[in-house]
């Protein structure tokens, strides 16, 4: 098959990690760009990248670059792109912009500019155009215009590969399902050690664990990817993909509680609606009255953030998280994530990891907390002794 560039999106701060996913399926020339990874691949790594990547958002295909030198530039550069190749006359389309550039004013009219480009080029060519659908499109076109430079890409997923297919319901703060499967991830957590979320909401952390340590791809629940409504769709090729035997046996226990018990009702639907019940264990538990089951495993935990309780309360909130762990984990590892940083001074722990990442448009702090039994300085001087 033939290869071309292809363009992975996520969030700021998990580039790293998508790179390594990418490598793992194969790619050639990856390349670690802002919010991005780029590589080199044919049709069935395109495939493969929507079906198996957990750290990626979005799965574009290059299709033309170009400079803009003036604004009727991009009309004309558009229009000479032969867009049948891409999109059949009978099927919708959209176009998705990002734009910083001095020339245009709004992110709107480049894309008007882009899709006039293409309805006019149909027109003329056939008499007929193809109609626009800004909220279910058969076909998603990405404009990326910085100052002059302009690439025009098809989107390959359709809907965000974050909207994995198995949420049936959502708490009031739910975690990305992109970002939970990146935070995992950053840990170097497969699967090997015991998993638990004691602020579980509504079951993220606990159902993308699972994914991973069961080695299930997370596009088994999507209904449907952007790429099947291209003319050159190969439905065998992507049937052998989506018809592979990835499921694994794990023995590692997954676990997760929550104060609140319309959040487990929830998370319990989310996991139901996965067909992960069996993998994952929920309890109606406070932080605070949380006990091991085992003498060691990792914790990985999305808290409240503040945006809703006052100060004091975050303060108290994450000291008794804290205390917690000092007095009942040793042996653990803790990850936890927030973009409070009093909260997170409150733990009272010394990180021995801290990792920037955003949750939304919140800028948080991702630190790892290495549980000991005795004085941290203690526990350093055992590890070096061993």
């Amino acid at each position: 098959m033939n290869k071309f560039k292809i363009v992975a999106k996520t969030f700021a701060g998990l580039e790293e990690v998508l790179a390594g996913e990418i490598r793992a399926l194969g790619a050639e020339s990856v390349s670690v760009e802002r919010r991005a990874v780029s590589f080199m691949g044919d049709q069935t790594l395109m495939y493969k990248a929507n079906f198996h990547l957990r750290t990626a958002l979005k799965i574009l295909k290059p299709i033309a670059e170009f400079e803009v030198g003036k604004r009727d530039e991009l009309y004309e550069q558009t229009k000479k792109i032969p867009w049948s190749k891409y999109l059949a006359l009978g099927k919708s389309f959209a176009i998705d912009s990002t734009v910083q550039s001095e020339m245009f004013v709004n992110t709107m009219y480049a894309s008007l500019k882009v899709k006039d480009a293409i309805v006019d080029q149909f027109r003329e060519e056939t008499g007929k155009r193809p109609s626009v659908n800004p909220e279910n499109p058969d076909v998603r076109i990405n404009v990326y215009l910085m100052g002059n430079h302009c690439i025009l890409s098809l989107d390959s997923s359709g809907e965000s590969l974050h909207k994995r297919g198995y949420r049936v319901g959502q708490g009031d703060a739910p975690l990305n399902e992109v970002l939970a499967a990146g935070m995992i991830l950053l840990t170097g957590w497969h699967g090997e050690k015991d998993f638990l979320d004691p602020m579980c909401g509504s079951g993220t952390l606990l159902i993308e664990a699972a994914l991973i340590a069961k080695g299930i791809p997370p596009g088994m629940y999507r209904k449907s990817f952007g790429f099947e409504q291209w003319p050159d769709f190969n439905e065998t090729l992507f049937s052998e993909i989506c018809n592979g035997d990835y499921e694994k046996e794990t023995k590692c226990k997954i676990s997760g509680s929550d104060i609140s018990i319309k959040d487990i009702a929830i998370a319990r639907a989310n996991i139901k609606s996965a067909s992960l019940s069996k993998v994952i264990e929920l309890l109606v538990e406070d932080v605070i009255d949380l006990k091991p089951t085992s003498s060691s495993g990792i914790i990985i935990t999305n808290p409240p953030y503040g945006e809703r309780m006052k100060p004091q309360s975050i303060v108290e909130l994450y000291a008794s998280i804290g205390n917690t762990l000092k007095n009942r984990f040793a042996g653990f590892e803790a990850w936890i994530i927030s973009s409070s940083l009093d909260g997170l001074k409150s733990i009272g722990l010394k990180p021995a990891k801290k990792i920037e990442l955003y949750n939304g448009a919140l800028a948080c702090s991702y630190r790892c907390f290495e549980l000991f039994r005795g004085t941290h300085k203690q526990a350093v001087i055992i590890k070096k002794a061993q």
